[in-house]
């Protein structure tokens, strides 16, 4: 088992937060073909924080995310919550979790339809996943999570743990690929306006195309990444209903940078550095995020899942900028990070625009 590398603790106001800003021995810059797995960039997180991040258990019924919140089946997309426990589990050594956690994945097919995609009822909010476009979403919101986490139970030493299993689930698995390549044009139809699930979609192809070794399937991750690069202002920002947003622009961040850990996109990655110094712009010295101004969060535009005025996703922001720090040995996105964890750890009030 390979030695875990542990940081300092560091505090910030009140609470203590391990500092990633402090420990980039293990960061690196080196091109993709000799970087260390995501596997190994995520044992570099510290454990509680990557716990608190992704440690996601479903309930007694198998159910994650907006499925628990609701108590009972409405589509697909919330059980990504139980990939990542999955995720952390493995690589937190936590196999206890990581079963727990696999529940989760097992009810997702268990509500798998004959075409690949997953079976959905009306949303909290009144809309409905049945149409084919809302059904392919949610199947790939999904899916982006089962990928990565089959690629990363792989990278890991716990992969003879998952063997049977992951060779069970690859032909439901690829059903699922063949039914999202079936809707790509609506991806781009529903999705250009809110980029960040351009990216999402990118990375449910990419990384289901990596495990299935399916061309195809990945030639249309590769497809969507550079329509999603069109999807920028001039200053580099990714934009979000016409705007740019201090939450979905880490989204875009985050899941376009876990998709390059495993597919090569140069490309996008030669994006980020713009888009990442914005969002550091917008974190205060205190870790709140600034929403001023914001097209779609914080500013009560946009209802969620369940009817509520949308806000800020500060886990997603952590993620983020941690991964991103990591993988580019950034100290001010790892400084960045620390704020934010801090600030949404201690449970402190989200500040408002005006």
């Amino acid at each position: 088992m390979r030695r875990r590398e542990f940081v300092s603790l560091a505090a910030a106001g009140a609470f203590a937060v391990p500092s990633l800003a402090r420990h980039l021995g293990a960061a690196t810059t080196a091109a993709p073909s000799a970087r260390p797995t995501e596997y190994e960039f995520l044992r570099r997180i510290p454990p509680e924080r990557l716990r608190a991040l992704i440690g996601d258990r479903p309930d007694a019924n198998g159910l994650s995310g907006s499925n628990r919140l609701a108590g009972r089946w409405l589509e697909a997309g919330p059980q990504r919550g139980s990939c990542r426990g999955v995720i952390a589990g493995v690589v937190l050594d936590d196999l206890a979790l990581a079963e727990d956690a696999w529940r989760g994945i097992e009810v997702a097919f268990a509500h798998q339809r004959d075409d690949g995609g997953f079976v959905a009822n009306l949303r909290p909010n009144g809309k409905s996943a049945r149409p084919f476009g809302a059904a392919v979403e949610t199947a790939f919101f999904f899916l982006q999570e089962m990928g990565r986490a089959v690629l990363v139970i792989r990278q890991s030493p716990h992969e003879p743990v998952f063997r049977e299993r992951l060779a069970a689930l690859e032909p439901k698995l690829r059903r699922a690929g063949r039914f999202i390549l079936s809707g790509y044009d609506t991806i781009i139809d529903n999705s250009s306006k809110a980029v960040n699930r351009i990216f999402i979609a990118a990375k449910a192809f990419g990384l289901c195309g990596r495990v299935l070794r399916d061309e195809e399937v990945l030639a249309a991750a590769h497809r969507l990444v550079a329509h999603g690069l069109t999807l920028r202002d001039a200053q580099g920002i990714f934009i979000e209903n016409g705007g740019r947003d201090s939450s979905y622009n880490a989204v875009s961040i985050l899941f376009g940078q876990v998709l390059a850990l495993h597919v090569p996109i140069p490309e996008f990655e030669a994006a980020l550095p713009a888009a990442v110094a914005w969002q550091i712009s917008r974190i205060r010295p205190d870790g709140s995020i600034e929403v001023e101004g914001n097209s779609r969060t914080g500013v009560g535009k946009e209802k969620s899942y369940f009817g509520d005025p949308k806000t800020v996703n500060h886990g997603e922001i952590v993620q983020a900028l941690t991964l991103y720090g990591i993988v580019h040995g950034d100290r001010a996105a790892l400084a960045a990070a620390d704020r934010v964890f801090a600030f949404w750890k201690s449970g402190a009030p989200a500040k408002v625009a005006g």
